[in-house]
């Protein structure tokens, strides 16, 4: 497989993996939040709302609860909801979420210690997949030129003979 197919096949991956990336926002539910959910004062609704975006579904990992049905995602729809009405502000609920389920829960986790695993691991990881592309080039590339040395070399009075006889020879047997 030469570096001009594997360029292509990646690209035609990336192409593939962002439109399905831009497209799932519009193939998702608009809103999970079931009717009986959402808070009588709209300021509260609207507070819990912006709290739920903020939080990961534990069980979809990708989604917000917002976004989620998923029975954890309304689980803790309901405690945000729950901690608001009981007179929570914003960081109060969100600290009391991450101190029961760790900063995981938070789709923007902070940069810190603990967290630099999920800061830096898609970094690690790109730059493992360059480096073996590099190595995959490299490689062929001089295998390819190893082996067009030798094609590359005229050939010798002898074997122009012997190229001679061996055409000779198939003629006849013609």
């Amino acid at each position: 497989m030469t570096l001009r197919n594997l360029l292509t096949i990646a690209s035609l991956l990336m192409l593939a993996f962002v439109t399905l990336e831009s497209a799932l926002p519009l193939m998702a539910p608009a809103q999970a939040v079931e009717p009986e959910e959402v808070l009588d004062d709209p300021v509260l609704e609207t507070e819990a709302r912006e709290i739920s975006k903020l939080l990961r579904c534990l069980v979809c990992q990708n989604q917000s609860i917002d976004d989620s049905n998923a029975g954890l995602a309304r689980d803790l729809r309901r405690l945000v909801r729950e901690r608001l009405v009981a007179g929570d502000t914003r960081k109060e609920t969100l600290d009391y979420i991450v101190s029961r389920y760790g900063d995981y829960v938070l789709l923007k986790p902070p940069v810190k210690r603990q967290t630099l695993a999920l800061w830096w691991a898609p970094v690690v990881f790109a730059l493992l997949a360059v480096l073996g592309f590099v190595t995959i080039f490299t490689r062929g590339r001089a295998k390819n030129a190893a082996m067009g040395s030798d094609r590359a070399q005229p050939l010798t009075p002898e074997e122009q003979k012997q190229l001679k006889r061996l055409l000779k020879k198939k003629d006849n047997l013609k």
